[in-house]
């Protein structure tokens, strides 16, 4: 049981969610690329490339980010 509440403290796992013109990225690794058009973002698995128009970053921590604006695509590479 202690096990599982770690795991769920310290969740190390990569994970988007997707809200109206709202994405939440944890556990990322770096931001390899930004633009209003384009956010190319580096995790474990690959590259995420978001592209859109009026592309901005609302919130950014250690292993957070928030890009808020028109979002078109989503690509995982």
């Amino acid at each position: 049981m202690l096990k599982d509440l770690r795991n769920y403290i310290m969740e190390d796992e990569f994970k988007i969610t997707y809200l109206t013109n709202k994405l939440d990225i944890v556990n990322y690794e770096c931001i390899d690329h930004f633009d209003t058009d384009k956010i190319i973002v580096r995790y474990g698995g690959g590259v995420l490339i978001i592209k859109g128009s009026d592309l901005i970053i609302s919130k950014l921590l250690n292993d957070e980010i928030l890009i808020s604006g028109i979002i078109k695509n989503i690509e995982f590479k």
